[in-house]
């Protein structure tokens, strides 16, 4: 899939909803809709970072995006139907949401983690991707051809030591993935699939792996591919996969 080639228009006229927006993957990811002629949503904490990007998209031409400053780990049904509705009224449709925002603590023994740290972790990367995606469902149905892609883990696609709750909150997305997946109409123009991105140099990696050297790893803009490939009519038939960029 790296070396597929998509169409300039891959994404023209469509409505983009990226959480995470801000940096790394998400940032990545942004970008790549706004140049195959998507209108990016783009949503994270920062308000200042996700300026940046959008700078990033105008200055490189691509269709003027919206900024939805707001924070996952204190989101409530409310909060998030009313995002859907500011969608809506701002943008008129929703043709596919990423879910690239996560909350990592840090690498720990069970032993050592808290409550509190898990019911944080499972919130934002878990609980958010589920309630924000079932929020957008009207929209995403109004589209003649809609994807939704959680991203995964390594570590929770195959479990190791010390990744505690950030690996099960990341395995249960591949479990949401195929119950949501099998629940949907065969004929339904939603689908719904689970992209891991493996080793990637970005913050998060160099936390958790500080002794690899940023330039041994795939830049994000590497995977952009993968990203623009299950985001695009291309992908139309790939429902309820788990799809690793780097197997």
């Amino acid at each position: 899939m790296k070396d597929y080639r998509p169409r300039s228009d891959l994404l023209a006229n469509r409505v983009i909803l990226v959480t995470g927006a801000s940096s790394g993957l998400g940032r990545a990811a942004s970008l790549a809709y706004a140049r195959h002629g998507a209108t990016v949503a783009l949503l994270a904490r920062d308000e200042a970072r996700l300026d940046a990007v959008y700078d990033e998209i105008v200055a490189a031409g691509g269709p003027e995006p919206a900024m939805f400053p707001f924070d996952l780990a204190v989101a409530d049904d409310r909060g998030l139907e009313m995002l859907a509705s500011t969608i809506a009224l701002h943008l008129k449709r929703l043709d596919g949401v990423l879910h690239s925002a996560h909350l990592f603590h840090s690498l720990t023994p069970l032993a050592l983690q808290t409550l509190d740290q898990w019911q944080s972790l499972m919130r934002v990367n878990l609980i958010a991707p589920f309630a924000l995606t079932r929020a957008c469902l009207p929209l995403l149905r109004q589209a003649p051809d809609a994807s939704v892609i959680f991203t995964g883990e390594t570590h929770g696609h195959r479990p190791r030591a010390f990744w505690g709750g950030y690996a099960v909150a990341k395995s249960a997305l591949e479990t949401l993935t195929r119950i949501w997946a099998d629940e949907l109409d065969p004929e339904d123009t939603l689908r719904i699939n689970t992209l891991i991105p493996g080793q990637v140099a970005t913050t998060l990696r160099a936390r958790t792996h500080p002794g690899l050297a940023p330039e041994t790893l795939p830049a994000p803009d590497e995977l952009t591919p993968w990203y623009l490939y299950l985001m695009g009519p291309d992908s139309r038939e790939i429902r309820g996969q788990i799809v690793e960029c780097q197997p």
